[in-house]
C-alpha cells in the first residue's frame, strides 16, 4: 500500500535546553483518553512528612513495571533489597564518623570544618530532620571542597524549611567528594542547575541507599545537575521537577546508575535522565516520568550510553516517550524491557534514535508502547540493530512495531515483531522510500500477526 506523507524529524534537545522544534510541536499537547499529563511548575516545597524515608513508604512499593518483572521470571528485576545489596553492604561497610546532633548549625559547622581539614567522615542523627533555613551562597549546606562522607539512618532528612528563601541543597564543588549513606534529601528549590544538588566539574557524588526527592529547579536537573561525576546506586531520584531539562537527573559528566529507580519526575524535556556525557545503568528502573516536551524517560543526547538488566516503562512525553538516542551518539541496550511508554502527539512511544546514532538492543523487550504518529515501538531515523529482541504489542496510526525512515538503516538478528497495530498502514514495519530494513530471515526473525499489515514500503522477505 503507497501512501504520501513528509518525514517529520524529531527534535533535537539541546545542552542549552533550547529544542530544534519542527511544525508539529505547534499544536501543543494533545488531551488524549487515559492520559494525564502534569503540568510543569515550581510548587511550594514540602513539608518534612511528605519527604520518602524508606521503601515501607506506599510511594516506594512495587510499581506495575516491578510486578511485570516478576511475571518475566525476575530476569529485569532490580528493587535493589536482594543478595547482591547484602554482599555489597558486607564488603564496604561504612566507616564511623564524628557524630552531628540533630541540629542543622551542627552539621553546617561540621562540614566547614571538615572541608578545612581535608575531609571527615560524619554520622548524622536517627529520626531527624536538618531543617535548612539559610541561603549560604546558593546551598542550604556549606559547598564541598573536600572528601566528606554523611552518614544517614532511619529517617534521616537533610531539607529546606518552606517559608524561606529558595536553594537548593548542596554544591560539590572541585576537589570535592560527596558521599550520602542512607539519607533524604528533600525541599530544594532553585533558579539554577541542581534542585537538590550540584556537582561542579572536578567534583563527584556517590549516594548510597539515599533519596533524592521533590526538588525544584526552574533550570535543569530537578534532582541532581552533575557536571562531574556522579554515582546513584541502591538510590531513588523521584518526584523532581525541572523547568527546562532532566526533571530527574541531568549529566555532562560521567554518570553510573545502579539498582536504583528514577521516578515520576517532571520536566518541560527529558523527565527522567539526561545524559550530554557518559552513562552507564544497570538493574534499575525509569518509570513513570512526564515530560511535557521532549522524551518521558532516558535521553543519550551527547556521548554514549550503555544500559542492562534496566526496565524503561511508564514514561509520557509529547515525542519519545521511553528513549532517545540523539545525532551522533552511540546507544548500547542490553536485557532492557522498554514497555507502556506513551509518545502523545508525535513519533516514537518506545524507542526513537536520531541522524548518524549509532544504537545496538540486544535480548530486549520493547512491547505495549504507544505513539499518536509514527513509530509505536521505535522510530528509527539512524542505524539501529536489534538482536534477539522482540518488538510486541505496540500501536501508531504509521508502523506500529517500528518506523523506518528515508535516512534509517535497520537490521535484524533473531528478532520477532508480531502482534503491533497500524491505525492505518505498517503493522510491523513502515519503511519509507530509500530506507533499509534487513531481517535477516534465516537467523529466524520473524514479522507476523501484525495489523492491518505485517509491512508496508520495501521490506525484502516480509510476507506482507
Amino acid at each position: 500500500m503507497n501512501h504520501q506523507h513528509h518525514t517529520h524529524k524529531l527534535d533535537s534537545v539541546q545542552p542549552d535546553g533550547h529544542r530544534l522544534r519542527s511544525r508539529w510541536w505547534a499544536l501543543g499537547l494533545v488531551a488524549m483518553t487515559g492520559l494525564a499529563l502534569t503540568t510543569v511548575g515550581v510548587a511550594a516545597a514540602p513539608a518534612a512528612a511528605d519527604a520518602e524515608h524508606a521503601p515501607s513508604t506506599a510511594d516506594e512499593r512495587p510499581s506495575a513495571d516491578d510486578q511485570r518483572g516478576k511475571r518475566d521470571g525476575g530476569k529485569h528485576d532490580n528493587r535493589g533489597s536482594g543478595k547482591d545489596d547484602k554482599k555489597e553492604g558486607r564488603k564496604g561497610a561504612r566507616p564511623k564518623g564524628t557524630p552531628i546532633p540533630c541540629d542543622p548549625d551542627a552539621l553546617i559547622a561540621a562540614i566547614t570544618l571538615a572541608n578545612a581539614r581535608g575531609g571527615a567522615v560524619l554520622d548524622l542523627a536517627k529520626d531527624c530532620t536538618y531543617l535548612l533555613t539559610a541561603d549560604l551562597d546558593g546551598s542550604g549546606l556549606p559547598t564541598i571542597t573536600a572528601p566528606i562522607t554523611l552518614n544517614g539512618g532511619k529517617h534521616t532528612t537533610i531539607e529546606r524549611a518552606a517559608a524561606v528563601d529558595p536553594f537548593r541543597i548542596i554544591t560539590v564543588d572541585t576537589g570535592g567528594e560527596l558521599t550520602l549513606n542512607k539519607l533524604t534529601i528533600t525541599g530544594g528549590q532553585t533558579d539554577s542547575a541542581g534542585g537538590a544538588i550540584l556537582v561542579n566539574a572536578g567534583g563527584a557524588l556517590t549516594t548510597n541507599h539515599s533519596t533524592v526527592t521533590r526538588n525544584i529547579t526552574n533550570a535543569s536537573g530537578g534532582g541532581i545537575a552533575n557536571n562531574g561525576t556522579a554515582r546513584i546506586k541502591n538510590s531513588k531520584i523521584g518526584r523532581n521537577s525541572a523547568g527546562v531539562n532532566g526533571g530527574g537527573i541531568t549529566s555532562s559528566g560521567v554518570l553510573e546508575i545502579s539498582k536504583s529507580r528514577v521516578h515520576a519526575n517532571t520536566a518541560v524535556a527529558v523527565a527522567g535522565v539526561e545524559s550530554l556525557g557518559s552513562v552507564r545503568i544497570n538493574h534499575s528502573t525509569i518509570v513513570a516520568n512526564q515530560a511535557q516536551d521532549t522524551v518521558g524517560g532516558l535521553f543519550i543526547g551527547a556521548g554514549t550510553g550503555i544500559v542492562t538488566d534496566t526496565h524503561i516503562t511508564d514514561n509520557h512525553a509529547g515525542e519519545a516517550g521511553g528513549v532517545l538516542a540523539n545525532t551522533n551518539t552511540q546507544l548500547t541496550l542490553n536485557s532492557v524491557t522498554i514497555a507502556n511508554n506513551t509518545a502523545s502527539t508525535a513519533r516514537g512511544g518506545g524507542l526513537a534514535t536520531n541522524v548518524n546514532a549509532a544504537v545496538v538492543v540486544e535480548d530486549s523487550v520493547i512491547k505495549n508502547n504507544y505513539a499518536t504518529i509514527e513509530g509505536g515501538g521505535i522510530y528509527n531515523d539512524a542505524e539501529l540493530v536489534l538482536r534477539n529482541t522482540t518488538v510486541t504489542g505496540n500501536q501508531a496510526d504509521l508502523g506500529g512495531g517500528v518506523y523506518n525512515t528515508d535516512n534509517g538503516i535497520l537490521t535484524l538478528f533473531t528478532t520477532k515483531i508480531v502482534k503491533n497495530i497500524a491505525i492505518t498502514d505498517g503493522g510491523g514495519i513502515f519503511n519509507e522510500a530509500n530506507g533499509t530494513v534487513v531481517l535477516n530471515t534465516a537467523t529466524g526473525t520473524v514479522v507476523i500477526k501484525n495489523r492491518p499489515n505485517n509491512c508496508s514500503g520495501d521490506v525484502p522477505g516480509c510476507a506482507g
